[in-house]
């Protein structure tokens, strides 16, 4: 979260002055403020007043309008993990693509970045017109790289997995097999050239069938000491750079061409800087994982969700490539490629349960404010880490997490800090479709609410109003019904239910968040609230604010 301290001349708006607002209204209000700030005091054991700084001069980051996205995989029923199965018939090639809750919670967003890829993607053939061989499917042998054997996809199921994506609105990432024609050598390594007759055939069938791919990502984890097995920067540019050329030809004549993705593994500053530099021109995307609270089996992934120290070291990744990128010669841009948080399927009642919000709506703020564009969850569907459950597709808490940040987070990032508790994550962003500002407040403490008070530094106007101004803006404030709705905020309150943090059900302004009965996705309705009531954030709990009345100029 970065912090903004400035002595230039500004507006501090402090929502706790509800009495005085009331009285002289909002102009009164931030004249006031404006004379200096009250100190951070406890009131009660329970309670205790913070103040949310925002500087809103420029913003600091600027997200994709889809800034959403998550991945579906290819990990078969007998993909186990600590003697978990969890993953079901959740993979790319048996998911039943008949039920109405899963097309209701893609067209949802509308749309949905959705990234096709995992493990397994480079053990997958293509069964292609130019590969017309019958198609075998992956085959669990702890002997085999990945532990099973190479799969295969139907050109008949690309078909059905393309037409319900249309149907949804997604947004396709695909990913291509990148171990293709090479060569695994004794200390693991992956040698060779990179094959891409296979994947050409794909990309061909896809385009002459008419199915839209907003874009082509190849290989998975295998940057750096990759995982299960590595490829040497160099020799990755240089097959990034096949994959750019072969693209160029297949697209020649459309408007509108894939986006080209890369690498798809974890940041290693080295291999990645000879990548991306070795790359220029060719990539449009830079792609990297996050699995940062380690393997789901561990029994203190909540302790972590609930450290603000352990979720500060977050940004590392984030800042570190955003530095890369700075120094490179390239235009591509950063996106989290794949995050589950805890690798091998997460854990379940933790990474399917309200808990997990804590640490997805923190990396997905954090992220932003070091110019991530896009961040794809593991997964949409499959393992303990679901957006929706593997059986029955109904949305875990983070699908609505995820819905609420689309709708209301807009792309301009805004430099945020709390200053009050370390246990209070604050992120802020122009609102998205409408004017303002939209705040995202989270509370890891257990037993503490937090008054929350609002100073902005470089509001849209500097000057200081005189006695008279405020009284006749004050007079104005009571005759417009516009601005007596500009003076209402919106609140999103997320609660547990029944305050159990490994609850699968979440609340929203105390009420439960529900399919109905025709698998429709329920409207996430706010409370609107008195812009002079302060912002109240529970224990255990987590707040998207609107508030229209605030304007900034990185918001015009």
């Amino acid at each position: 979260m970065a912090s903004s301290t400035s002595n230039a001349p500004s507006y501090s708006l402090f929502f706790n002055m509800a009495s005085l607002f009331k009285i002289l209204g909002l102009s009164l209000w931030l004249y006031l403020a404006s004379q200096g700030s009250t100190s951070v005091v406890s009131q009660t054991p329970s309670t205790v007043n913070g103040t949310v700084h925002i500087n809103g001069g420029s913003s600091i980051g600027f997200i994709d309008e889809d800034f959403i996205c998550a991945t579906m995989d290819w990990w078969p029923p007998t993909k186990c993990d600590y003697g978990t199965c969890s993953w079901g018939t959740s993979s790319l090639l048996n998911l039943d693509l008949s039920s109405n809750i899963f097309l209701n919670a893609i067209k949802a967003f509308s749309p949905l970045k959705i990234r096709l890829g995992g493990t397994l993607q480079d053990k997958v053939r293509y069964q292609t017109s130019d590969d017309p061989r019958s198609c075998t499917q992956f085959v669990k042998n702890t002997s085999e790289l990945f532990g099973f054997t190479e799969g295969c996809l139907p050109m008949s199921r690309w078909d059905e997995l393309n037409n319900f994506f249309r149907m949804a609105g997604a947004k396709i990432i695909f990913g291509l097999n990148a171990l293709t024609g090479r060569r695994i050598v004794p200390d693991g390594r992956s040698t060779g050239a990179w094959n891409s007759s296979n994947a050409e055939s794909l990309i061909r069938h896809t385009v002459n069938s008419g199915y839209t791919v907003y874009g082509w990502e190849l290989g998975n984890e295998l940057s750096g000491s990759g995982i299960g097995t590595s490829v040497a920067a160099d020799q990755y540019a240089s097959d990034m750079i096949t994959l750019a050329h072969k693209l160029q030809d297949i697209y020649k004549g459309f408007e509108s061409k894939p986006q080209i993705l890369g690498p798809g593994g974890f940041f290693d500053s080295g291999w990645f800087t000879t990548f991306i530099n070795r790359t220029s021109g060719s990539l449009q995307v830079v792609t990297h994982h996050i699995y940062n609270l380690g393997p789901g089996v561990d029994a203190h992934l909540i302790d972590k969700i609930l450290d603000p120290t352990y979720l500060d070291g977050g940004a590392k990744p984030f800042r570190d490539l955003q530095n890369v990128l700075k120094r490179s010669r390239t235009s591509a841009v950063a996106w989290v490629g794949e995050a589950g948080g805890a690798y091998n399927s997460g854990r379940n009642l933790v990474s399917n349960a309200f808990v997990y919000s804590f640490w997805y709506l923190d990396q997905m703020g954090m992220s932003s404010s070091y110019d991530t564009k896009t961040y794809c969850r593991q997964s949409l569907i499959g393992g303990n880490y679901g957006l929706l459950n593997t059986t029955t597709f109904i949305p875990n808490p983070d699908y609505y997490s995820a819905l609420l940040w689309h709708r209301l987070m807009g792309r301009s990032v805004l430099s945020t800090s709390f200053v009050g508790t370390n246990k209070i994550r604050a992120y802020a962003h122009c609102s998205k479709k409408s004017g303002g500002i939209t705040l995202l407040l989270i509370n890891l403490d257990n037993s503490t609410t937090v008054q929350a008070g609002l100073s902005i530094e470089n509001a849209a106007s500097s000057k200081t109003l005189t006695l008279k101004q405020i009284v006749q803006q004050t007079e104005n404030i009571f005759t417009s019904r516009k601005i007596k709705d500009e003076m209402m905020r919106e609140e999103y309150h997320l609660t547990a239910k029944d305050g159990d943090l490994h609850s699968q059900t979440m609340l929203l302004n105390g009420e439960e968040i529900n399919v109905n009965s025709s698998g429709e996705i329920p409207h996430l309705e706010p409370r609107r609230v008195d812009s002079s009531i302060p912002i109240t954030v529970a224990p255990y709990s987590i707040l998207f604010a609107r508030i229209p009345s605030i304007e900034v100029p990185a918001c015009k």
